[in-house]
Formats: structure tokens, sequence, C-alpha cells
């Protein structure tokens, strides 16, 4: 059995049987605009087919567009009983988690409360420390943008475990920095190159606290999620290892055959990836983000400026501060950033147009093709005719 714990980087009846094959599409108003031509809406289904086909569990695609949603799915939310994986099924969202957190903390350097170029020992003094890392050389943006050149707490051995009791223990994500910070070396100096370290979040997420005198959960749902009234999504609650209906279930590919990790206690990603949400609700939360409606007009510029190619992921991502560019395969930019966690994985975006792309799978990739299938459902439908 592989390590289930380890993040690698970014929520019936006769029905199922029906969407067990092909893709099955949610209904819509046919009195208002139609999200996608018929032709294009068959050409996301034909995608999200071939991912099931390429071993996935279950895929489910939303897109958002002129405040409307289309969703479809293909394959099953839960292998047991063949049910289809649900419309505005809530689902563990991994790295999203870091552009919620970004945009609270870009809030409080509007308000002036942080300096993005000032080091990080400023907010958290002492704790940014070990071999060849130096709070005072390191900071805020280099945190955000990952060019901060510190390990992976997730590398950690306590959390690289074959025991599948181990999913739902938890675990404090500070301490887990403090250690990995005490055990591993940096990477490279500060500012060198970005690469993608999960440890910054955690540290983000602790300035956030400091600043605020608050929990990051707690100062993330007020700014951020309240705001929005993004109903489905929510921080777990200490020792909430059940997912809240509707949702689908979550596998990972074991032995080749998929195993339920749906419950889970996140603690251990804490502001780098405990985020639950849907696909509806994170297409409105980047939507919003890009248009303005979050941060002020200086710091989304800031969160797109100057971005940097991710040495540790794949070909073709520029990060900025807590969000993602990538040019998709017909050309067209969007702005985003997914995730993944024990379960699920996330692909999203929004275009200069003002569509909102979220893909699911209900089991993480566990090869290049069906990897590359999921990335086919989002360019089709990123680059499909309205």
């Amino acid at each position: 059995m592989t390590s289930m714990l380890k993040v690698r980087q970014i929520v019936v009846g006769g029905v199922a049987a029906v969407c067990a094959l092909t893709a099955c599409d949610s209904g819509t108003d046919s009195a208002a605009p139609q999200v996608l031509s018929d032709s294009s809406r068959a050409a996301v289904r034909q995608a999200l087919d071939a991912a099931v086909a390429s071993g996935l569990a279950g895929v489910q695609v939303v897109v958002t567009e002129n405040g409307r949603d289309w969703t479809a799915a293909s394959g099953v939310g839960n292998v047991a009983s063949g049910a289809p994986f649900p419309d505005d099924g809530r689902v563990r969202v991994g790295s999203n988690t870091k552009t919620f957190v970004s945009a609270a903390m870009m809030q409080l350097v509007a308000a002036g409360s942080v300096d993005l170029d000032s080091p990080v020992e400023r907010y958290l003094p002492g704790v940014v420390r070990g071999d060849g890392i130096d709070g005072n050389r390191i900071t805020v943006r280099n945190l955000m943008q990952h060019t901060s050149g510190l390990p992976e707490y997730l590398e950690l051995p306590e959390l690289d475990s074959d025991d599948p009791a181990s999913l739902t223990k938890a675990h404090d994500p500070v301490e887990l920095v403090q250690r990995a910070l005490a055990t591993m070396p940096a990477h490279f100096p500060p500012g060198e190159k970005a690469e993608y370290s999960n440890t910054n979040y955690v540290l983000v997420g602790m300035v956030l606290e400091q600043v605020t005198g608050k929990p990051f959960a707690d100062e993330v749902t007020r700014r951020v999620i309240e705001p929005l009234g993004l109903r489905a999504t929510y921080f777990p609650a200490a020792g909430e290892v059940d997912l809240r209906d509707p949702h689908p279930q979550g596998y990972e590919p074991v032995d080749g055959k998929p195993f339920d990790v749906t419950r889970l206690d996140p603690s251990w990603a804490g502001a780098a990836g405990a985020l639950v949400s849907t696909g509806s609700d994170l297409n409105r939360f980047f939507t919003a983000l890009l248009a303005g409606k979050l941060v002020q007009p200086a710091q989304l510029a800031e969160m797109k400026r100057d971005t940097k190619p991710l040495t540790n992921r794949a070909a073709g991502i520029d990060y900025g501060l807590g969000l993602a560019r990538l040019t998709v395969s017909c050309g067209t930019e969007v702005w985003g950033h997914g995730g993944s966690i024990p379960g699920f994985r996330t692909s999203d975006g929004v275009t200069a147009a003002g569509r909102a792309v979220t893909v699911t799978a209900d089991e993480r990739p566990g090869d290049p093709a069906s990897t590359a299938a999921m990335q086919k459902v989002f360019d089709t439908a990123v680059c499909a005719a309205s």
C-alpha cells in the first residue's frame, strides 16, 4: 500500500447506472441563456467519459458564466453503491486553501497591517530558523510566492504512513513545520527560484494569526467565505473527520483499486490545504477575487505581478501570490490554483472573459494517463464555445 497522507504538488438509483457509463448533466433553466453550446457540452461530456475510462472513479466539471452554472459528471461518487457524483457535492479542495488565505492576507496588506517585503522575523520572531534558514532574510512575499527555499514539511517521516488509522489522526501543522525547520536544510537561498512548499502557507497562516490575534480559519471565514455567501465552504472543526453532506466519497489508488479515504482528519494541512468547498463555490470565489471584489486593485495586481515558474511542478504554471497562471492547450490564459489531498484532486481557473471552470476528481490520479485525461476535461471546458 502506498502512503496515503503525503500531498504531492494545488469537493441515485437508475440514474447511477447511466452515469457510470456516460456523463450526466445537472438541470438548467431553459428560459435563461445556456452555459456552453450543445456541441461544447457534448465535447466536455466526452472528455469526462475519457477521464473515467483512464481509471478515475468519478470526475465532475462546473462551468460558471454570467452568474450561471452548468454541471456535468461521469463515473461514480460512491464505488460501493454506484451513486453518482452529487451536484454541489462538498469535497476537500487541498491547496485551493492557499488562495483563500492569500486573499485574507492581502486585505491586511491593504490596511497596512502587513508589509509584503518585511522579513517574516518581524511577525514570527525566532520561529523561522534552521540549517540555512533565517527569518530575517525571508520576506512575507517569499512565503506567499514559494520563493523562500524552505523545506517541505509533508516529507516528515510521521506523515508517510501505510496505516489506514493514520488518516484520522490529528496533527498540529505548526508543530510539524517547526520539526521540519529543525531537521531539514533550506533548499536554496530566498528569492533564487520558486519551489512549491506547503511549509510556506502554514507560516502565512501563522502570520495572519499573529497580526489579527485570531485563528486563521476564523479570519478567512470572516473576510472571504461569509462576504461571498459561500455556504458550502468551510474549515473542518477540530476532530471533524467526516465530510458534511452532500458529498462524494474520496479514493486513493492502492494496488490498482480505489481505497476509500473519505474519513480524514485534515488538521495536518492547516492553512496550506484543509478547506472543504464545492465546484460552484470555488468558481464564485475565484471570479470575485479576480474581479477585484475581495482585495483592492493594488493588492490584486501584486498577486498577479512578476509570476515565477514552479521548478517542482508541471511546466507552464507560473505562480504569483497565492494565484497561479496557466495557458491551456487552445492558448487561453486562466488564473486560479488547484489542489490535491487524499481522496480528491481539483483544477480551477477563470479566463479573462469571465468563464470559471472547476474540475474535481474523487480519486487522485495515480498515473500520467489519468492526470492528462483530467487536464483534458479542464482544457475542453475552458476552450469550448459558448
